[in-house]
């Protein structure tokens, strides 16, 4: 039931603290202090979070209804209402309006809630690290070229120059949301697209000769590890996911009678409306892969997690198990990343078994559109990368035995 006025008055302390429960997520918590505490319970991301919404008596219980509809609003587009308070608090904070910081914070706030969740709060952690000590404090009208250039110098001159590039990127959207809103001229960051050297381009570490593959291929079987970190390791070169979508994957993904895996679109690396609305990406099994996840499914099978975490089955494999056990083998990051098998595939399955490049660009994932520049259907192909998948798990079978090979040379793919 919901709390009435009379019951908020008359809610006595106790000897420990306890809670009333409103509706919806709400509660008030009466302290054994006699303090009276609205709060919102909610849940963002998957974590359960709370949410202080005032002090009775100076906030009514009609006020605090309000405050916990406008979380809850904000919750419906996305946006966790905790983090918005606290970006909202800090704007304020910044003294006038119109300073870098405040107009950035404000950037932040309205198009955040468009990025991935990771995406959105490293933008802002760059900011607060690496420009507002420094410019944030000024108007942004007045700012010039040559304010914004030893900023990104002083980002250069430790190393890191890709960051420096994508702080004047974060700068000249910035601007240009000033620009928009009538409180810049122009985006002078513009002007600083030639004062930077090139970033260099890293790919992730891959495999791509082919004897070579077939060293590392032994040497995951003979990996000493937990069964599920040599599983994992088993079947990442087989299915040309990225080691986060593979870690987290779910029982009730996969279809191993028909051998397919569908993974949900917000698993994917994509744009977050892509993520939400997007569609889910299939992943056809090979013969081996079934058998791997088979064997996987007698000891894991009852939990959520294909692969669970030690630490508890109600979460995945940690994000740095597989990265560790290739280090243990003698791996380092240079030489190969679990994240490397895309590459590896992407340029061998070319190159070694005349797969089209369009077949195995849609099974990484990556759009692939047709003549007219239409992006083609996920189900489309689907016969074709079957066939790709089974000839790919073949491949590294002849590898791993020492099949007689003839070196290549590869690239890369993300």
């Amino acid at each position: 039931m919901s709390l009435t006025d009379l019951a908020v008055r008359n809610a006595a302390p106790r000897e420990k603290s306890y809670r009333l429960a409103d509706a919806a997520g709400m509660y008030l918590e009466i302290t054994a202090a006699g303090g009276k505490y609205w709060r919102l319970k909610y849940r963002y991301g998957g974590k359960e979070k709370r949410l202080a919404l005032g002090v009775y008596p100076e906030t009514a219980l009609k006020q605090a209804r309000e405050r916990r509809d406008a979380a809850r609003q904000l919750l419906s587009q996305g946006v966790d209402p905790g983090v918005a308070r606290k970006a909202e608090k800090q704007a304020k904070r910044v003294s006038g309006a119109n300073t870098l910081e405040a107009v950035a914070r404000e950037w932040h706030l309205k198009f955040a809630p468009a990025l991935s969740d990771s995406h959105a709060t490293r933008n802002l952690r760059r900011l607060e690290k690496h420009v507002f000590p420094y410019i944030g404090s000024r108007p942004i009208a007045d700012l010039m070229p040559a304010d914004v250039l030893p900023v990104l110098q002083r980002i250069e001159k430790t190393g890191h120059i890709e960051t420096a590039h994508r702080v004047r990127v974060l700068i000249g959207q910035v601007m240009r949301y000033a620009v928009s809103t009538g409180r810049a001229a122009r985006d002078i960051a513009a002007d600083l697209r030639d004062a930077l050297p090139p970033a260099p381009v890293k790919h992730h570490a891959a495999v791509t000769e082919p004897v070579a593959l077939g060293a590392l291929l032994r040497a995951i079987d003979g990996y000493n590890g937990t069964a599920t970190v040599t599983a994992a390791l088993r079947l990442a070169p087989l299915v040309f996911q990225r080691p986060g979508e593979l870690r987290q994957a779910e029982w009730t993904e996969f279809d191993l009678d028909a051998a397919l895996w569908t993974v949900p679109a917000a698993r994917m690396k994509r744009r977050k409306d892509k993520k939400e609305n997007g569609e889910t990406h299939l992943v056809p099994l090979s013969r081996q892969a079934v058998a791997i996840l088979r064997d996987l499914y007698l000891l894991t099978g009852r939990g959520r997690f294909v692969f669970p975490s030690l630490r508890g089955a109600d979460r995945p494999m940690s994000d740095m198990a597989m990265s560790a056990a290739f280090k243990r083998m003698g791996f380092d990051s240079d030489t190969a990343l679990p994240h490397g098998w895309r590459a590896t595939a992407r340029t061998l399955a070319v190159e070694a078994l005349g797969v089209p490049a369009e077949v195995v660009e849609m099974q990484l994932a990556h759009e692939v559109r047709d003549s007219l520049g239409r992006a083609y259907n996920r189900t489309q192909w689907l016969v074709a990368r079957r066939d790709l998948m089974q000839k790919w798990a073949d491949y590294l079978d002849g590898l791993r035995a020492g099949a007689k090979v003839v070196p290549i040379n590869g690239g890369a793919a993300t």
